[in-house]
C-alpha cells in the first residue's frame, strides 16, 4: 500500500513476469546489446539482485534467497536504479529481460 501511495506500480509477480516476458520477446538486436552493456556497469551482486527482480521476487524473497537483510536488498536495488537511470523495479526487470 505504501508503494502505491508513493506513486509506484504494483503488479502481482505472475503478472509482472508475463509483462516482462512479453515486452522482452518483442525486442531484439541493438536493444539487447545496449541492455547487456548497461548491466555490465553493475557489480556482480547488483546484477544478481536485478535478475531476481526480473524473476518477480519481492525484496523479502530476494533477501531470503541471497541471505542478506531486506534493507541490504533495497540498498542494492537503489544503486542499480541510480546507476542505470531507472525509476522503478519494473524498468529494472525489463532491462534484464532485454539483455537475455
Amino acid at each position: 500500500m505504501r508503494a502505491v501511495a508513493g506513486g509506484d506500480a504494483v503488479l502481482a509477480p505472475r503478472v509482472a513476469r508475463f509483462v516482462v516476458a512479453h515486452v522482452a520477446s518483442s525486442r531484439v538486436g541493438e536493444e539487447t546489446v545496449g541492455a547487456r552493456h548497461a548491466l555490465a556497469q553493475l557489480t556482480d551482486r547488483e546484477r544478481d539482485i536485478a535478475g531476481l527482480v526480473a524473476e518477480g521476487l519481492s525484496n523479502a524473497d530476494i533477501a531470503q534467497r541471497v541471505y542478506v537483510s531486506e534493507a541490504t536488498v533495497k540498498t542494492h536495488l537503489g544503486r542499480v536504479m541510480t546507476k542505470l537511470g531507472l525509476a522503478n523495479r519494473v524498468q529494472v526487470a525489463l532491462l534484464v529481460e532485454r539483455a537475455r
